[in-house]
Parts: structure tokens; sequence; C-alpha cells
């Protein structure tokens, strides 16, 4: 079992590697839901994310006969990284197993630390079990990414530095993916005060925890499908799982379309990148139930490739009507083109792209049809624009954007 002895040990030697990554008060998050927030950004810890606490720690609690055979570990980027700098750290060899669909920022980092990579399947448990086959084929020790206690141990260490700064938290909220973190941050919390309230955060493609504690006990999902990469598992860990029966007292399940406006609230607010899997629990905070409480929102890391955050804050504005595509029908005459910019402007709609097609109907001088791509300052505005264009009798339709 788990005890208070066992993390004070652990703080101490992930102190060697990771950063006492400060809380962050929320002034618009709190207005939004309610609560006091505080926000504890491990996307600002040495690695992008918090994996290096759980992965030193464990190494450190290897022999060196272990150590010299080589590390091995699967992940989906984050526990890589951590992996890699603790095994550079070490001076040992690490071999790397991580999804094909691992975002290109993760795979370069670990790279970068000097471990080799290898690309397989298309969810981690896929590379699981890839990493699973090496170690038993080379004698490689293998570095469980979230099942097993020590690396739990170092995960919760989070826990350690919230309440040295905000000994009155009421409400934590954990990613969970495998539930490593969840494990150690809620044992921890509930060790150091029994009445503090731990919330699980899954996205709803991938909830392997809440099926298992519906079940009572860990199962596979047939599948793990959201853009919070570094969430999707489709089993929780076994041996860690009555750690997160007995101390975890809720679950929140958040969709993908809420991951992508908590990022553009997040950059726009705190001006910090978060990766989708690290704003579970900032979505999440729209499903509380209460009021006014100290909450803790755990944003697990960082680390996303330039391409995905152009999509997402793309899609962000979209979802918050920033941005919003219309067609309208006209006559093919000079001048009509004008008038349609002309009423535009007149309510402060700003066009970014522009679609002519003269043969949407075979008479060209009754109507052609033009396509008009705008940006708002929000849903008023975009109702306001819409509604102009249809009183000068263009008869507006709100059609699908594509940037």
């Amino acid at each position: 079992m788990l005890d208070l002895k066992d993390f004070e040990e652990a703080s101490q030697i992930v102190s060697q590697v990771a950063n006492d990554t400060k809380l962050v008060y929320s002034d618009f998050f709190s207005n939004a839901c309610g609560n006091k927030v505080y926000l504890k950004p491990e996307n600002m810890q040495v690695t992008g994310a918090y994996k290096v606490r759980g992965a030193y720690y464990k190494i450190s609690t290897l022999s060196d006969e272990e150590r010299d055979r080589g590390l091995i570990t699967a992940s989906a980027g984050n526990h890589a990284q951590g992996v890699a700098k603790a095994a550079k750290k070490f001076g040992v060899r690490a071999t790397i197993v991580m999804p094909t669909t691992t975002p290109l920022i993760k795979v370069n980092r670990t790279k970068s630390y000097g471990a080799q990579v290898l690309l397989f399947g298309d969810v981690f448990d896929d590379a699981n079990a890839r990493a699973l086959e090496l170690a038993e084929e080379h004698g490689y020790t293998f570095i469980p990414p979230f099942d097993d206690l020590a690396v739990a141990t170092g995960q919760g260490t989070i826990a350690m530095e919230i309440f040295k700064e905000l000994p009155l938290v009421e409400y934590i909220l954990v990613p969970v993916g495998g539930g490593g973190l969840a494990t150690g941050v809620s044992t921890l919390a509930k060790l150091l005060n029994p009445k503090i309230r731990i919330i699980a955060v899954e996205p709803v493609g991938a909830a392997c925890l809440k099926a298992s504690f519906e079940a009572g006990k860990p199962v596979m999902l047939p599948s793990a499908n959201t853009i919070a990469d570094g969430t999707a598992v489709k089993k929780p860990g076994i041996s860690i799982f009555p750690y997160l029966q007995k101390n975890i007292d809720e679950i929140i399940t958040v969709e993908d379309d809420e991951l992508i406006v908590a990022f553009l609230d997040m950059v726009e607010n705190h001006k910090m990148i978060v990766e989708n899997s690290g704003l579970l629990t900032v979505a999440a905070l729209n499903h509380l139930k209460v009021k006014g409480k100290n909450v803790v929102s755990v944003l697990s890391g960082g680390n996303m490739d330039v391409i995905t955050m152009s999509s997402v804050v793309q899609q962000g504005l979209i979802f918050r009507d920033r941005i919003f595509t219309v067609s309208v029908l006209l006559p093919d005459k000079p001048g009509e083109l004008a008038k349609v910019a002309q009423t535009i402007a007149g309510v402060q709609g700003n066009v970014i792209k522009l679609d002519h097609n003269q043969f949407i109907t075979t008479n060209r001088s009754v109507a052609v049809e033009l396509t008009i791509t705008l940006e708002a300052f929000g849903t008023e505005h975009k109702n306001q624009i819409i509604d102009t264009l249809e009183e000068a009798g263009y008869r507006p339709k709100i059609t699908r954007t594509v940037l």
C-alpha cells in the first residue's frame, strides 16, 4: 500500500529533474464556472508534460543491472520524453515504441534526448504490446507508462505541490488515460485530506475508466477514438485499479468539440499552449455541479505540433461563430458583388474568402451563387450580419466552412 512516506521520498527524488510548476489562478475560468479555479501547468514542465516525474522516480528505484540492460517503454508521447530524459540522465539506453498517430513534435523531442523511437500500431495499446514483445526478446527493462505503483507515486508528487500552495483545495480535476496520474494524485490527496473530492476526466471516445468502474474491473474498450491522443487508452492499469476505485469520487467525460473550444479559451486568456489531453480538466469545469469551491485543474501537458494546433484554432473559431460561411444568390450583373461587400462592410463583417459560382443555374442572368467566408465577433455579430443580408434581399444560407 502506498503511504505518505513513499510520496515524500518520491518528491525529493523527482525535484532533481522536474520543475515545481506553480499554480495559476484563472479569473476567466473562475467566472465561467462559478468556482475559484487554479491551473496546475504541467505543460510548462521540463519535458512539456508531467510524465517525467513518474519515469524518473521509477528508473531511480531500479538496480544498476536492470538499468544497464537498457530500458524500453510504450507511449503516446509524453511518457516517452520522460523516460528518454531520465535514461539520458542515468546514462543508459532507451527504446520507445510509439503509435504511428503520435504528433511529430513528441516523436522528435523523444529522439532529441537520445532514445531510439519505433512507430507501431494505431493506438497506445498496440504500441504497448509491441514494447512488451521487444522487452522479452532482448532482455530490456520495461518501464510501464502508468500501470506501476512507483510510476504512479512519482506522478503523485503533483498533489504534494498543490497542497503546499493551496492547503484549502477542495476539488482536484485529473485527466485519465491509463490512470497512473489519477492514481498518484488521488491517493496522496486523500492521505493529506480525506474529505477532498477527486474528479477523473476522460474523453468520451476513450472512456476506459468509466467503463471499468461500471464493470467493477478493468475492461478493454473496442476502440479509442479521440483528438486527446495522450489519453487514447483502451484499458486502465490493472495493478493501480484498486487505488482508483478507492480514491476517485467522480468521473466526467468530455466531447472532443469541448476540447477545441477550451484550447481557444486557454490561448486567448492565459497565452498557454495546452494539448488536448491536458485540456480535459478545463473542459470539465463546465460540468461541475458545485459553486464557490477551490478547484485545481491539472494541465497534464503542452506537447502539440503546429499543424494540429492550427487545425484546432480554426475549428475553435468556427465553433465560437468567429468564422462562418454563407451562400447568397445574386444576378450576374456588374456591380452586384460590390453591393454585397458594401452590405457586409456596413455591419463590420470581414470577408476572408469568396467563391463565385456562375453555373448554379442555367440562366446566369437570373442568379449566380456567391459563397462568402466571414470573420465575426461572435454569435450575436454573426446573426446581425445574416439578418442584414436577409433584409437586403440576398436570402443567405449557412454552409459548411472550409478554410
